[in-house]
């Protein structure tokens, strides 16, 4: 038998019991429901609030493990130039040459190519004193011998990005004979001849 609040009225069936029940049972059934789905509502209300950041959240996280090392691996292409320092002679056909620390230079003329080199920022040739230039000669030989040193591969396929000067964006790094992967950006920080660059990155006072 149904408990319920003693109230005239007519009757109502029962939506559990098929039993009949005064209209004023009915008040007193919806309280009890209300109260019911009020016990559920944390949780649903709960979801509806923060469902978006949840999705959000995992999307990033499936692209970050399962989509970005496959993107990752694409668009890299082996270089095997040769390069020479800009402006001084050499013996060796040059198909590029190193302007400085950092940036590239491939063809001549008008078709000259300038390959920003990312992941570092090597001290300037034209530095704001002697320390800093005399660092920007050794980072630019630094460069150099790295890229001497065997094939290598930049990213950027055909279609690399480009900063406001113009200049190609590209990674480079060279895979060796174990397997394992180097980064020249990390072997030029690792050597004190680059600083970090980046969002997060402090900037490097060379003269100091």
């Amino acid at each position: 038998m149904t408990a319920g609040c003693a109230s005239p009225g007519g009757l109502l069936f029962g939506a559990m019991h098929h039993q009949p029940m005064e209209i004023g049972h009915f008040g007193c059934y919806s309280t009890v429901m209300l109260k019911r789905r009020s016990r559920r509502s944390p949780l649903l209300n709960w979801w509806m609030l923060w469902r978006v950041p949840v999705l959000l959240l995992i999307v990033m996280a499936g692209w970050w493990f399962l989509f970005r090392p496959l993107a990752d691996g694409r668009g890299w292409i082996e270089i095997s130039r040769d390069f020479s320092i800009c402006g001084e002679s050499s013996d060796v056909p040059s198909q590029g040459c190193v302007i400085d620390g950092d940036t590239l230079a491939i063809g001549f003329g008008a078709n000259a190519r300038r390959i920003r080199l990312t992941g570092f920022d090597a001290p300037e040739l034209d530095g704001a004193c002697n320390a800093e230039r005399e660092a920007a000669v050794r980072s630019r030989q630094a460069l150099h011998d790295w890229l001497a040193n065997g094939r290598f591969e930049w990213n950027g396929s055909d279609q690399p990005p480009y900063d406001q000067y113009g200049r190609e964006l590209r990674e480079v790094r060279r895979i060796d004979g174990d397997g394992s992967t180097r980064y020249l950006a990390e072997d030029m920080i690792a050597q004190g001849l680059a600083a970090e660059s980046g969002w997060n990155a402090e900037p490097k006072d060379w003269c100091e």
